[in-house]
């Protein structure tokens, strides 16, 4: 019997595997799936290394979001022994002007009134706003919010900021590749993912409708989908 591939899938900022869970549950027969727990680092390099350090010679690795750009450092950090990438809802440049600002304003109201406060202003641009009005849905993650402390969204926070820009390795990804997005994504736009697949030699590129930002959680079955896909071709 062959032996699984290891699948890490990496959650972005403020976020834990309740991003993954469906994913998590119905990739298992592909793929031994790991979601790796990165929140008391504050570099995307340190993010990287601190799954490496687990990581047995050959894997695949999707990324969230701010996951995305710790998979892109993984394959800066270890190209050869990644079999896979799937970048989601993600990005590569550095940060951009006033974003420090925006960023910084978030931490200190996470500081000053708490993270549930900061769950009621940050979250709702990050989801399609259909899902606004869903108590359940919305509940759970902001539930995941407030398993972070302050000081851990400081830390990632401090990450993006200090983020390097992984553009140029765009072009050096020779294995098997996809990049997705929410159609609705306001933060990571779908133009700006399709540059992004474009500048990976043979990468798949999917749209998920009706979705924005949190993708493997708001479109779990489709985003369930395109990974089985991924992972088979």
């Amino acid at each position: 019997m062959t032996e699984k591939q290891t699948l890490y899938l990496l959650p972005g900022l403020l976020s834990d595997d309740t991003v993954w869970r469906h994913q998590m549950d119905h990739l298992s027969d592909l793929a031994h799936v790991v979601v790796p727990d990165y929140r008391n680092c504050d570099s995307i390099t340190a993010m990287a290394e601190s799954v490496l350090a687990g990581a047995p010679d050959s894997f695949a690795v999707a990324g969230h979001s701010m996951g995305g750009r710790v998979a892109l450092e993984l394959f800066r950090l270890a190209q050869d022994r990644i079999s896979r990438i799937a970048l989601l809802d993600s990005a590569t440049g550095p940060a951009a002007a006033g974003e420090e600002e925006k960023r910084m304003g978030w931490v200190k109201l996470a500081r000053e009134e708490g993270m549930a406060a900061l769950a009621d202003t940050w979250l709702p641009p990050m989801v399609h706003p259909d899902r606004h009005d869903d108590d359940a849905f919305m509940q759970e993650l902001t539930n995941m919010i407030g398993r972070f402390t302050p000081e851990q969204f400081h830390g990632e926070i401090r990450a993006l900021l200090n983020r390097p820009d992984a553009t140029p390795l765009l072009g050096r990804i020779h294995c098997s590749a996809l990049v997705l997005c929410g159609r609705q994504d306001n933060w990571c736009s779908p133009g700006s993912h399709a540059e992004m697949a474009a500048a990976i030699p043979g990468a798949e590129f999917e749209i998920v409708e009706d979705c924005g930002h949190m993708a493997p959680v708001e479109k779990p079955e489709e985003v369930t989908a395109a990974l089985r896909r991924w992972l088979l071709y």
